[in-house]
């Protein structure tokens, strides 16, 4: 996508989100101000940092009485509970305990950071109520930052831009039918290419994915072993980079995770049963 008439970037979600439309400049100023308000307003409900969030106030009470949640929270919870039950467990999104336990993420007063984790715990009621069965803690992270992506097109694409590109860390959503060259880059620092693309989403396992002549480094990564991106002691012996490609960044990045928990010869299989793609960069 050539000169874009405008584009703006912003740290949301622990990364840096960027956005480039192609639009006379009062629609794309109407779009970006549309599309990052829907990101931050994600960022808002599904934040585990927050502690008046939606996700947190599912933490905290959800397990002692129904919880009432936004739309788009109970939307994302239908989402996450439905990669999860498809993938057997490999998508999971209830650990969020264990990390807790390990200081990657804040305690809020949590009751139980060691119940048995599993999405069945998650009970969605009628009326937008949300219910634990137990004191589980979830956690959405990528999956409600791919969420929101695809919440920041659909506002592009109520103000009228067509054409544009998100990046946001290991996301990446392009709409239009601009072909795009699209690149990863991997923990050992090396980038690799992709091949060209357009009006699709991509999540990687890699420290960052984008427009090759503009990548960027996100702040961090996660791997089956749970690698920290350039900061971790183990970066150089990580595996090379697994990339999936979905209709819809949310799903990417779920199937990023499933991919993680497969065995290697069954993460294509697995990828492709629940709508994406393992994107062989060595065949591109």
């Amino acid at each position: 996508m050539d000169k874009p008439a405008l584009r703006r970037m912003r740290p949301l979600f622990g990364s840096l989100v960027d956005i480039a439309v192609r639009a006379p400049v009062p629609l794309a100023e109407a779009g970006l101000d549309a599309a990052f308000a829907a990101i931050e307003n994600v960022q808002q409900q599904m934040s585990f940092f927050d502690p008046d969030s939606d996700l947190s106030r599912i933490n905290l009470h959800a397990w002692r009485r129904p919880v009432s949640v936004n739309p788009s929270t109970y939307r994302m919870l239908c989402l996450a509970r439905h990669m999860a039950r498809g993938s057997a467990g490999l998508f999971d999104f209830t650990a969020g305990g264990r990390l807790v336990r390990e200081g990657r993420l804040p305690d809020h007063g949590f009751p139980d950071l060691d119940s048995d984790a599993g999405w069945e715990a998650l009970d969605l009621l009628p009326r937008l109520r949300v219910r634990l069965k137990r004191p589980v803690v979830l956690t959405l992270d990528g999956i409600a930052r791919g969420f929101a992506v695809d919440a920041a097109v659909r506002a592009l694409l109520n103000q009228g831009v067509t054409r544009g590109v998100i990046s946001a860390g290991r996301d990446l959503r392009m709409f239009g039918p601009d072909p795009m060259p699209i690149a990863v880059q991997e923990a050992g620092g090396t980038t690799t290419s992709l091949g060209v693309w357009s009006n699709t989403a991509m999540a990687t396992s890699g420290v960052g994915l984008g427009v090759e002549d503009r990548l960027r480094l996100p702040s961090c990564m996660l791997t089956p072993d749970g690698c920290d991106g350039p900061a971790c002691p183990h970066v150089h012996a990580c595996p090379r980079a697994w990339t999936i490609k979905a209709c819809e960044a949310w799903r990417a990045q779920a199937l990023v995770r499933i991919a993680a928990s497969a065995p290697v010869a069954e993460r294509a299989y697995r990828v492709a049963r629940l709508g994406g793609r393992l994107i062989d960069a060595s065949a591109t």
